[in-house]
């Protein structure tokens, strides 16, 4: 499989000399790779699932806890993957520093300024539901940060899980419509797609003050061999720690409805896409009652719910490494789903695009058929795996690639 020599899907070319990774080589090291690949597709299916599948409320069973999983959930999954392929680019268990550093840090910033755009031009269509203009922004912010230890972007990301939820509630409270429209007029995102800086900063459906914990915990992670038996198994238990800690404490704190969905109300995540989508959903923490700082429910932006988060998507990350490590013949069984992960990019854009194309309506609340959801997820399997056998990286990630090549010129 070509696709196990393209590593990451969204910062693609990290297989070489840009890895900063002298394990490459080794069969660890290829296992840690393509189970982030597996970590990565589930990531994708997930937002799927919640643009296409049914609501909350048209589920029972097994297909409720699926939906519910998903929703919120697998794009913080996206975001922390997101954070771990920023040190595959910039030096992954020892960063890299002079020119090497500089070429990587160049990178970085231009992968940030097209998703930046591209996410951008997206949301002329799609409005606020699209993530990549959101990572261009996560990219750029974390670039300060790609030289640091494990352990002191664990702690950056755990004091801006305590800290930022309540500093975002303070500065939504006090955020008056005559500022946001006076900041908004200037602003040539607001103008250009209806997602500007506030809302990628602060207002939005995936704001930068709450996210960038995802991001620079998955950074962390990123420090941290998997392949050694023993870090995966600290980490299992951190991500069970963390995830009782955020929805246990939430749920004792502020009741039996702490961990509720929004789609639980009837209102679907979906939206229709022909032309466009609805605004996002509001962060919990935006709204006038403080008390909604103990929930957890997805896209609360609380810190039990970044918590609780975290902890899934480490549980989902480690997992998927060790049984791809260590088990040679569910790796072999996983092939689409790596073929999905080597090029989510193109996977996720194009479920998008192609919705658009079909004049579906996403998640409408009469839809209890999940047939929709299984075509384009076995389309997209399909999809990247016969792509995969012929080309190294998926369509977009190869354009992504060919804007970076300036950065090799920088002394």
């Amino acid at each position: 499989m070509t696709s196990l020599q393209n590593p990451d899907p969204i910062l693609p070319e990290p297989t070489d000399q840009s890895t900063g990774d002298t394990s490459a080589s080794s069969g660890a090291s290829v296992g840690r790779i393509v189970g982030l690949d597996v970590a990565r597709a589930l990531a994708v299916f997930g937002m799927y699932t919640v643009h296409i599948g049914p609501p909350l409320s048209a589920t029972s069973g097994v297909g409720s806890w699926v939906r519910y999983l998903a929703d919120g959930r697998s794009s913080v999954l996206f975001a922390t993957l997101a954070g771990f392929s920023l040190m595959l680019i910039a030096g992954r268990l020892e960063p890299k520093t002079g020119r090497a550093g500089r070429q990587a840090k160049a990178r970085i910033a231009i992968r940030a300024l097209v998703l930046l755009g591209l996410g951008s031009v997206m949301a002329m269509f799609y409005g606020d539901v699209v993530i990549l203009a959101a990572y261009g922004v996560y990219f750029l912010l974390a670039l300060p940060l790609v030289r640091l230890r494990a352990r002191a972007l664990a702690l950056i990301a755990l004091g801006l899980a305590l800290v930022t939820p309540q500093l975002a509630y303070i500065l939504r409270s006090t955020l008056t419509d005559s500022v946001q429209q006076s900041v908004n007029a200037i602003d040539p995102l607001e103008r250009l797609s209806g997602v500007g800086v506030l809302d990628l900063l602060l207002t939005g459906m995936y704001p930068a003050i709450t996210w960038m914990p995802f991001v620079i915990a998955g950074m962390a992670l990123a420090r941290l061999d998997m392949s050694i038996d023993a870090v995966r198994k600290r980490l299992a238990a951190l991500g069970v720690v963390l995830t009782v800690l955020g929805y246990g404490l939430s749920r004792l704190l502020a009741g039996g409805d702490a961990l509720k969905s929004m789609a639980e109300s009837g209102a679907s995540s979906g939206m229709d896409v022909a032309p466009k989508f609805d605004k996002g959903l509001e962060p919990v923490g935006a709204q006038s009652d403080p008390g909604a700082l103990l929930l957890a429910g997805p896209h609360s932006g609380t810190t039990f719910d970044i918590i609780g988060s975290l902890g899934v998507a480490t549980l989902v990350i480690v997992t998927a490494v060790a049984v791809v490590q260590s088990c040679g013949w569910l790796r072999r069984l996983a092939v689409p789903l790596i073929a999905v992960g080597s090029m989510s990019l193109t996977c996720y854009v194009g479920h998008f695009v192609l919705q658009s194309a079909l004049g579906m309506q996403a998640g409408p609340l009469d839809q209890a058929s999940w047939v929709p959801l299984l075509w384009f997820v076995a389309g997209a399997a399909l999809f990247a795996t016969l792509w995969s056998r012929i080309f190294r990286r998926g369509p977009l990630e190869q354009l992504l690639y060919l804007a970076t090549k300036p950065a090799q010129y920088i002394r």
